[in-house]
């Protein structure tokens, strides 16, 4: 990727020797991270080297009475004013500037401070704008306005306020060994930001899976990007979220791929392992028969800080363990723990976040002894 604003913008810090020389970095000093826990090869899923992310998050700098898109600057020294962004797929790269320049000919840029985009592979987009003041009916009907021209959703967003031109979801396709999976993909909310990377990092786990019988257990579940895929491996799956908006969009995405073997709950990891064990009742979970669940394999996906001691401790409870972490750290942390039980069969990489240090790692554990 050729960008004119490395070295200035904090975004991309590890841009020397180009794409595969950030990789092999990334990669080699994560092997030497987990070289006591794991002595095979690691499978490397790359990334498009440009044009990769689908989301994407802009603040936007008044300089006089222009408008202009601008990130962090590296070590946060100030920012760096931008005209264009080759991370961004070219759905993203192409409305950026027809944007800014919209939004200032309608004049909607008063207390403008943010842009962030949200694009399917087919071009389908979402832009959030974010304001330090409240959005009124003039400022709906010219967002209508801009909506209709460019052909995008609009969401206006200030302090206590949301307010919707279109929609505020976007429809992506992935495509994982020969299917297509749709999922509603919500603006504010959690989604992978490289989806060629993305079916990658699915199309590995699914391959996991082979071999094995019964009922999968998913923590951490989201919107369900991991989970309808996995529903074809398993007789049932039951998954957890904490978030009630993702709940809804993995309900919903469940009749997009028309799966009906799946049960979402909607209760953080730490509450379902104090359900499980007696510790508390939950009314979310009155109409889970756990008893009907042949609960051999745990799929966990958690946020950047793991997963803590006894979701450790319950996961170590079954014979297959998966985890995909985006934290190579803590990550580290929870194998430490989990080697006590399970030995790990296999490790993969995946260069969600290319030109940065940032990398998604996978593994496979299986029970010692069984």
């Amino acid at each position: 990727m050729n960008c004119k604003y490395f070295g200035e913008c904090g975004s991309c810090r590890d841009y020397e020797g180009g794409y595969e020389t950030q990789l092999l970095n990334k990669v080699e000093s994560n092997k030497k991270r987990f070289a006591d826990l794991y002595k095979g090869d690691m499978d490397i899923c790359r990334s498009p080297q440009s044009g990769y992310r689908a989301r994407a998050e802009f603040k936007i700098w008044h300089i006089g009475d222009e408008i202009h898109y601008a990130m962090n600057a590296l070590e946060h020294k100030g920012v760096v004013i931008i005209e264009e962004c080759p991370q961004v797929n070219v759905y993203i790269m192409d409305l950026m500037p027809k944007l800014l320049q919209s939004i200032k000919e309608k004049k909607m840029d008063k207390k403008l401070f943010g842009a962030d985009f949200l694009s399917s592979l087919r071009g389908e987009i979402a832009v959030s704008l974010l304001y330090h003041r409240k959005l009124d009916g003039e400022w709906e009907e010219k967002a209508k306005e801009l909506s209709q021209e460019l052909g995008i959703s609009i969401i206006g967003r200030s302090r206590k306020q949301k307010v919707t031109i279109g929609k505020d979801h976007i429809t992506e396709t992935l495509h994982v060994q020969d299917i297509d999976y749709k999922f509603m993909q919500i603006e504010n909310s959690f989604t992978q930001p490289n989806p060629r990377v993305n079916e990658q990092m699915i199309s590995w786990a699914l391959n996991q899976f082979e071999g094995l019988s019964g009922d999968l257990l998913e923590l951490y579940c989201g919107a369900g990007n991991f989970t309808i895929p996995f529903s074809s491996k398993f007789d049932k799956v039951l998954a957890t979220e904490i978030s009630k908006s993702s709940i809804a969009a993995a309900k919903n995405n469940m009749l997009l791929n028309d799966v009906s073997n799946i049960e979402f709950v909607r209760m953080s990891s730490e509450e379902f392992v104090q359900a499980l064990d007696g510790v508390r009742e939950f009314r979310r979970m009155g109409e889970v028969d756990i008893s009907s669940y042949a609960l051999k394999t745990i799929f966990v996906d958690p946020p950047r800080a793991g997963m803590d001691e006894a979701s450790c401790e319950f996961a170590a409870r079954h014979e297959n363990i998966l985890y995909i972490s985006c934290n190579p750290e803590t990550l580290y942390r929870d194998l430490k723990y989990l080697s006590k039980t399970h030995e790990v069969q296999k490790m993969a990489v995946f260069d969600q976040f290319p030109y940065t240090h940032h990398l998604e790692m996978g593994v496979k554990l299986i029970k010692r002894g069984r």
